[in-house]
């Protein structure tokens, strides 16, 4: 009876003059909606449309409708969408995706009432009730029934795929009935969730503030202040806040500990004699650049000599486990032995640890590197080192510059498990040590303006050192010692990210260089990416997929789908800030997506004006405080009482997404794929080599 009351209403609004031609040739129809397909994807989506209505109007195909109101929707017409969906459920009243697309056409043009009839067709679908709970409490947020809209915010968070989304909201209701436990509690479980749901977080510290738990909402400011330091209100909230804070029962000790003892390690890997070591600088910048040091204390863990570089001429000779340093005074390089005496030098001087154990190999432990600069993780620790040492003291920048001098087999195990998670199956890590020796030959020189090869931050590859060493790394590393990529016989770039959300991009839509391997690749396990329409992007962001790439062991869910909820207040000051004041936020236009999915390119649309956004890192560090985990999205404005109050977006996927997909190659490797497999479909065209034999039998 109710579905009879709704086809009914839908007659009503049928647009006037839409007459429909007899259904066509099922193989012209594919070829007419693939012809629209192909406009949308090229940047064209205006013209894609009229073309989808065309079909829509001369062939009644479900695909047409869904594709001309995703569009409409996507280009801020929900009027037009709640036209075309409602004659595509005249048609189709038994179908749910047609009765999805109808209710959120109406939601998203503030229609609650009908958006709530809508909706209420859909309770019987199981697979789509938690996001059905989300949606019918947005529509009950509209017309003032907060206490169902709670409720069915209630059923939603005993969901799996949006439970942060859920949590969100839910706590935005508590936080208006000045609830601010429960509140609390909501926010926490956000970003308990999704540590990248920033504005779930700053809710999260008001509420905390409000029920005066200060300790705790000034830990939370810290993180947001550490993430955007220039925040006004991050700023006044630290300052408020710190007056209130209670001390701790027991004062914390001074941290009075020495460097940790030397690590057992296995001797080092025999490599190539064609194969030079790297030069890797330690505790560089975020930019890979020497980072002011007046000293460097290191401690080798076999008898050792110090050299002159310029000239190989030995210093001095130490013992097993001495600690000597480096200092820079007034402009002056020395070196201070054990027993306190000074030794000036000039230039560099490098540190070499022998030994004659077959069984153990040497190490230098320096005290106080640099990690993660300029993120909000970074810290100062004691590291150990393989290989040797080289300090120089650079004149330029008036600094020491520790250089770790390395194999470049031993140098990727001091990078294996800063860039993946150490238990990924082993055909993940071994395709990881592959990119990251074919990464590392690419980028030899990449630094040579400071004197050294490769940075040891995020500018080129994370490195630390035996520190950082895991036994399932340092395996996968020794299982492919010299293999690399190549193209054209040249190391490819073998970039990655940490999950492409169940399909990659082109270094071209990215914004990079066309490259020829760097192209889309599907991780999904159940979908046709080849007849893909654009309305599916709807489906694949908003519910479930099985993906490789959905491989939750030892990874958040948020990386491979998630959801954020920018205020339009929030967006506008964002804008300003970083762009031009184009006044109140009124509509977020994407103009170019590529046939992965990725947004190439933004309009963001104001009352004074207007900003384009283009390439991944910029549309990303533009639409939301502390950016979006990617450009893989949907976004929904989402009005109260006529007044857009935020945009929702439904994302997937964490990085860039061109090239290797980290999370996609574990959920491959556990699916029974070789790393060469592997390797081959995140970069087709490429060619799997053993550098050291190529160059042995040259």
């Amino acid at each position: 009876m109710k579905r009879a009351l709704i086809v009914l209403f839908a007659f009503l609004l049928f647009p006037l003059g839409f007459v429909y031609a007899a259904e066509q040739d099922t193989s012209s129809v594919k070829k007419q909606l693939q012809e629209a397909a192909d406009l949308y994807f090229s940047g064209n989506p205006k013209q894609a449309l009229e073309h989808y209505l065309e079909i829509s109007k001369n062939t009644q195909n479900k695909d047409a409708f869904l594709n001309a109101a995703f569009i409409s929707l996507e280009q801020g017409n929900p009027k037009q969408a709640v036209d075309i969906t409602s004659t595509a459920y005249l048609l189709y009243p038994q179908d749910p995706e047609v009765t999805e697309f109808t209710a959120e056409a109406y939601l998203a043009d503030g229609q609650y009432m009908n958006a709530e009839k809508f909706f209420a067709l859909l309770e019987d679908d199981p697979e789509r009730a938690e996001f059905l709970f989300i949606n019918l409490a947005r529509t009950q947020l509209g017309i003032g029934e907060s206490e169902l809209a709670k409720r069915n915010l209630i059923r939603a968070t005993a969901g799996k795929e949006h439970t942060p989304l859920s949590h969100y909201l839910l706590g935005q209701i508590y936080e208006q009935e000045k609830q601010w436990a429960e509140a609390a509690e909501n926010f926490k479980q956000s970003i308990d969730y999704d540590h990248q749901f920033t504005e779930a977080r700053v809710h999260y510290a008001n509420a905390l503030e409000k029920d005066k738990q200060y300790n705790d909402a000034y830990r939370q400011y810290r993180i947001l202040h550490n993430t955007s330091p220039k925040n006004q209100i991050y700023i006044q909230a630290l300052q408020r806040l710190k007056p209130k804070l209670t001390p701790t029962s027991k004062p914390a000790e001074p941290d009075t500990r020495q460097g940790h003892g030397h690590t057992f390690i296995n001797p080092i890997i025999p490599v190539s004699s064609e194969m030079k070591p790297l030069r890797v600088a330690l505790g560089t910048t975020a930019g890979g650049r020497p980072s002011p040091r007046n000293s460097v204390i290191f401690t080798p863990s076999h008898p050792f000599t110090i050299t002159q570089k310029s000239n190989g001429n030995i210093l001095f000779t130490g013992k097993a486990k001495e600690t000597w340093r480096a200092e820079l005074q007034e402009g002056k390089a020395s070196l201070v032995s054990p027993d306190g005496k000074r030794h000036p030098f000039s230039g560099a001087v490098i540190v070499t640890p022998k030994t004659t154990d077959s069984q153990r190999g040497a190490t230098i432990l320096i005290q106080k590197v640099m990690s993660g600069a300029g993120m909000t993780w970074a810290s100062v620790d004691d590291k150990e080192y393989r290989g040797q040492l080289e300090i120089e003291h650079d004149k330029k920048h008036n600094t020491l510059l520790p250089i770790n001098i390395v194999n470049i087999e031993e140098y990727l195990m001091g990078v294996m498990s800063s860039e993946m998670p150490s238990a990924f199956p082993v055909n993940a890590q071994r395709a990881q040590a592959v990119l990251a020796r074919t990464y590392a030959l690419k980028h030899l020189g990449k630094h040579k303006a400071y004197g050294y090869d490769l940075c040891d931050t995020q500018n080129c590859q994370v490195y630390g050192g035996v520190t950082a060493e895991t036994e399932k790394g340092n395996a996968a590393v020794e299982s492919t010692v010299g293999e690399v990529l190549l193209y054209k016989n040249k190391p490819i770039e073998s970039v990655f990210s940490a999950n492409c959300g169940g399909v990659t991009q082109s270094s071209k839509d990215a914004g990079w260089t066309p490259t020829p391997y760097l192209n889309p690749v599907s991780d999904y396990k159940n979908f046709n990416f080849d007849a893909l329409q654009p309305y599916q992007f709807k489906n694949l962001l908003q519910h479930a997929q099985q993906a490789y790439s959905r491989y939750d062991k030892y990874v958040s869910k948020a990386a491979f789908r998630w959801a954020r909820v920018i205020d339009e207040a929030d967006l506008r000051a964002l804008i300003k800030r970083q762009k031009k004041d184009i006044g109140n936020i009124t509509a977020i236009i994407p103009q170019k997506r590529g046939r992965s999915g990725y947004v190439t390119q933004v309009l963001v649309k104001g009352t004074k004006g207007s900003v384009t956004l283009s390439k991944e890192n910029v549309i990303r560090n533009n639409l939301a405080p502390g950016m979006l985990r990617s450009s893989y999205f949907i976004v929904v404005p989402n009005y109260e009482n006529r007044k857009l109050k935020n945009f929702v977006f439904y994302g997937g996927g964490w990085g860039h997404g061109v090239g290797f997909c980290q999370t996609g190659s574990a959920g491959r490797a556990e699916a029974g794929q070789d790393y060469t497999e592997i390797l081959a479909h995140y970069f087709p065209g490429t060619e799997l080599v053993n550098k050291e034999e190529k160059e042995s039998n040259k």
